[in-house]
């Protein structure tokens, strides 16, 4: 039977109705009285789901409040009698494939069947259901034909970059100007201001051109319910570029803060703290940043003035309120999003769309949000006048709601029933959490909020959902691929999280614990999805007890102080509906052992990632879980996987860290399509010669440990044999510490193009393989070098004709390996990229070895379509090239909108490195797209020292 989605609005009659069904066909020879039943229970829910439905069309305002307390009890009903057929069918459906087995299971069935169990379970429902339509008809509940919603499958829409944002110029230099005076004291600025103003935008802002030079720099965001500890953690990281990262977990808060000062006492820095919303908060993270006179900035935003107050408790602070948009800025950002300009606005639409703006009061937030409901309707005025209407009866009314979130109300409202249950769902993530758009949409698949019955079809569908609500402006792209079409990483605006968790804890669609407990207005005790986030170290028996754990779908844990999880984790894992457990973080005092995990046969994703200092131990009969599409591994010290992994026939992506050795029969598992990733070296030659037989893999990460002196030729035949058969059917290859250079299992490449798309060498080749060439639908491409890139290496990779995205990565040549002083480094000559080739190219990274000294020329008409450019270049050599520097002809890159260069300062002197950043932002500064212009730092403290004069 096909998955039925679930629903914010209807739960999951839908499946329950499906499943009932199922039940009446004579596969379970039911009793009489219980087909009976069933039959009954299928036909009132089934009307009942009809209602359900209608209501989902309609806004909370418009429905009565009966009415919402019968929809609040209907849905609970449809999870539990869910959960009761899901019982069932595990206690009297065991799967196997001996058929001996198989009968024996029938007669079980056929025995446990006429048990009177069955039918009380069923009377016991029925009642329930009765007394739910006997109060629909006493309250007039009924269903009526659903407002036709057409589903937007529109590509993404173009997002605005930051620098473009109407009204932020002025308030920008306006805060510079306050920072960067002259004298060099310890300075503060503290925005504030109301929800959905735009602080944290005009942050960063500042943030990214203050340009002057500072010794390190760091972003961190608190949010409402803050880890102080990880916080300061974060900006540890990366002002010191993770030097103390393996310290920090172990230190106590006062440490921290200790070493913290130690390190920034005499470097000038420059750090955003974004999201603050205590004093006590601010006054922690503010004992660990010295105030030392060295020009240090620090930047700070909250919603509170009272906390605003606090940051600038001191000489050189300054208070910023943000303030509303004006009538000019609020038209030009509103009209952007729907017509590119105001100029392209339809004349009969501009008196209208004034109206609106005015409702919106100036917050980009609201603006933003109105116009991605706007874009999804007929440009019409009759359409816009009611939309009007609309925001008009939601944000004029007497409510102690804030506009903003009157505005979200209306923006939810407007979404179709699917994208409604999708947006709730990504309440299960921390507040600021980055989150991983392909894993977002496996998710949701997993949790049955995509509808279908094809795996593949039912992820793009999901994709075109995710469009969709970023199109709606309420989730916000992160990360964008190179050619613009699909968004890698995204984020939910702390303002509409807020929302969403409201709305998802109402329908008690999503359940939160974090350090305050549960979810504020948690009234339910039946939890259907839980969500534990930002490392819970409180009371854990509290939440335990309060669970009742046979109800939980979904489990998601984030962060990494939460050991007392595991003492309990047989009780999380001992109910039989869970379909999603995704740890993110787990801190193990010693051993964990999972076995209650084989019983959840109908979990669909499995997840555990970043495990610490402890390990798990996993079961060994995991041939249960037939319904498993995802099991991820990655970033955990499991050592092996237990062999019933290849009794999983539903398994599509298998992700595991590099140290564990999986068991032969691999090719079992016939609908795997992503495997990574692999240590070839530590498996044995019958695994690599399964590899082959994986017909439907697309996506494969491999690695080549093995740092014996005797070479395994046997496993090196089976592992060249095997990747030369699926290098045909690959999508992406990634190749690391590869043992043969020649990398012989591409040699096959003749004819047509293999459809590889994606491709890393990580395996340090001495040239570039001129096999590459043949790979015509390649996009993506990243490869390490040995010393120098030839000419014909760099024509072979300008030769790839829809190549996007390149990274090289330059070693030191063999005859410098032994030396770590840069005075011994090699010379090569000054890397000339023509007009030749790399036509499509969009971003283009470099990255240099501190003892190989490289330079870089863009001759006119070079990579014309670039945007991106990446260097990390040894500041060293910057003076050894002559005029120009490292990098020569920046602006001939006629689409060139970002550069980010990194400067490794190790052994260079202050007036190289100054040399090496003032020569790319002085181009940039005259460049006709005046591309963005980031600079960072590493290695400071080990620059050569000034030379005296």
């Amino acid at each position: 039977m096909a998955e039925v989605m679930a629903s914010a609005a209807t739960g999951v009659m839908g499946s329950v109705i499906g499943k009932l069904t199922a039940m009446l066909g004579e596969k379970y020879q039911l009793a009489r009285g219980a087909e009976d039943g069933i039959r009954f229970l299928k036909e009132e829910l089934s009307t009942m789901d009809a209602v359900l439905q209608n209501l989902a069309e309609k806004d909370d305002d418009q429905i009565d409040p009966l009415a919402k307390d019968w929809r609040s009890k209907v849905r609970e009903l449809s999870y539990d009698i869910e959960d009761f057929i899901d019982r069932f069918r595990l206690n009297h459906s065991h799967g196997g494939s001996k058929a001996n087995f198989v009968r024996k299971a029938v007669r079980k069935v056929k025995i446990l069947l006429q048990d009177r169990g069955l039918a009380e379970e069923i009377q016991k429902l029925k009642s329930l259901v009765i007394e739910q339509s006997e109060r629909a008809k006493r309250y007039d509940i009924h269903a009526a034909s659903p407002q036709p919603v057409l589903l937007d499958l529109r590509a993404p829409a173009l997002f605005a970059e930051a620098r473009d944002l109407v009204g932020i110029d002025g308030p920008r230099k306006e805060i510079i100007e306050l920072l960067t005076c002259e004298e060099m004291q310890h300075k503060v600025v503290s925005i504030y201001g109301t929800a959905g103003q735009g602080k944290t935008t005009l942050a960063m802002e500042v943030y990214r051109k203050i340009t002057e030079a500072f010794d390190c720099r760091a972003f961190v965001s608190v949010s409402q319910t803050p880890d102080i500890k990880k916080r300061l953690s974060d900006i540890l990281s990366q002002i010191s570029n993770n030097q103390f990262d393996d310290q920090t977990e172990r230190w106590e808060m006062e440490q921290l803060i200790r070493n913290m000062r130690d390190y920034l006492i005499d470097k000038r820095y420059l750090i955003l703290i974004d999201d603050i919303w205590s004093v006590a908060a601010w006054e922690l993270i503010e004992s660990a940043l010295p105030r030392n006179d060295n020009g240090s900035i620090v930047i700070t935003t909250t919603r509170s003035k009272t906390v605003a107050k606090s940051c600038c408790a001191g000489i050189g602070a300054h208070m910023y309120e943000a303030q509303p948009l004006g009538d000019d800025d609020s038209q030009r950002l509103f009209f952007k999003r729907l017509f590119c300009s105001r100029e392209d606005c339809p004349q009969d639409l501009r008196e209208v769309s004034s109206d609106i703006l005015k409702k919106c009061g100036g917050l980009p937030l609201a603006i933003i949000s109105i116009a991605g409901l706007l874009a999804n309707k007929r440009q019409t005025v009759e359409v816009w006048v009611n939309t009007l209407k609309s925001i008009s009866a939601a944000v004029d009314k007497d409510s102690h709601i804030d506009k903003m979130k009157r505005i979200l109300l209306l923006s939810y409202f407007d979404l179709p029933r699917h994208l409604k249950s999708c947006l709730l769902y990504l309440s299960v993530f921390p507040e600021d959490y980055l989150i991983n758009c392909r894993e977002l949409i496996v998710l949701w698949v997993a949790e049955a909020l995509i509808p279908g019955q094809d795996r593949e079809s039912m992820e793009q569908l999901g994709r075109s959902y995710l469009n969709d609500l970023i199109n709606r402006s309420l989730v916000q792209p992160a990360k964008v691929e190179v050619d613009g079409s699909t968004v890698k990483t995204c984020r939910v605006h702390d303002v509409i999280l807020e929302f969403i968790v409201s709305k998802a804890v109402e329908d008690n669609f999503v359940t939160i614990w974090n350090r305050n407990g549960f979810s504020q207005n948690y009234t339910c005790n039946k939890i259907r999805r839980l969500s534990i986030q930002e490392d819970i170290s409180g009371p854990v028996e509290e939440m335990v007890k309060t669970m009742k754990h046979a109800h939980i779908r979904s489990i998601n844990i984030f962060g990494c102080n939460n050991s007392g999880l595991v003492k309990h984790a047989s009780k999380f894992l001992s109910n039989q509906v869970l379909r999603v457990l995704n740890i993110r973080g787990l801190q193990v005092d010693g051993e964990c052992y999972l076995g209650q995990v084989k019983r959840i046969s109908q979990m669909k994703y499995f997840g555990i990632m970043d495990i610490r200092p402890g390990g798990c131990e996993l079961p060994e009969d995991l041939e249960t879980l037939q319904h498993l599409e995802t099991l991820n591994f990655t970033s955990t010290n499991f050592s092996k996987l237990p062999a019933s992994i290849i009794q999983l026939q539903r398994l599509v992506r298998l992700n595991v860290s590099f140290l564990m050795q999986l068991p032969d029969g691999i090719g079992n598992l016939q609908a795997l399509e992503e495997l990574s990733m692999i240590n070839l070296s530590s498996q044995s030659v019958k695994f690599i010669q399964g590899l082959s037989d994986l017909t439907n893999l697309k996506v494969l990460a491999i690695i080549w440990t093995d740092a014996t002196e005797v070479r395994d030729v046997e496993k090196e035949k089976a592992c060249i044999s095997s990747l030369t058969k699926l290098f045909t059917r690959l999508r992406q290859l990634h190749v690391w510490e590869w043992p043969d250079a020649t990398l012989s299992f591409m040699s096959l490449c003749v004819g047509t193009p293999p459809p590889l798309q994606r491709l890393v060498l990580g395996n340090h080749l001495s040239a570039v393989p001129h096999q590459i060439s043949s790979l015509l639908n390649l996009t993506h491409l990243r490869i390490e070098l040995w010393g120098e890139v030839s000419k014909e290496g760099i024509n072979i990779l300008a030769s790839l004709p829809i190549l996007v995205s390149l990274t090289v990565r330059l070693l030191p040549g063999k005859e410098g390996e032994s030396s770590s002083l840069p005075i011994l480094g090699i010379f090569h000559p000054r890397y000339a990229i023509n007009s030749e080739g790399f036509q499509r190219l969009v971003k283009f990274t470099v990255r240099c070895a501190l003892e190989t000294a490289v330079a870089l020329e863009f001759e006119p008409g070079a990579m014309p379509k670039l945007q991106r450019l990446k260097l990390l270049l040894p500041a060293w050599c910057q003076f050894k090239y002559g005029d120009g520097g490292l990098v020569l002809g920046l602006q001939n890159l006629a689409g060139l909108k970002y550069v980010d260069l990194c400067t490794n300062c190790t052994a260079a002197t202050s007036d190289e490195v100054d040399s090496l950043e003032d020569d790319i932002r002085g181009v940039a500064g005259v460049h006709h797209n005046r591309p963005i212009v980031q600079v960072k730092r590493t290695h400071q403290d080990w620059m050569a020292p000034r030379v005296q004069p």
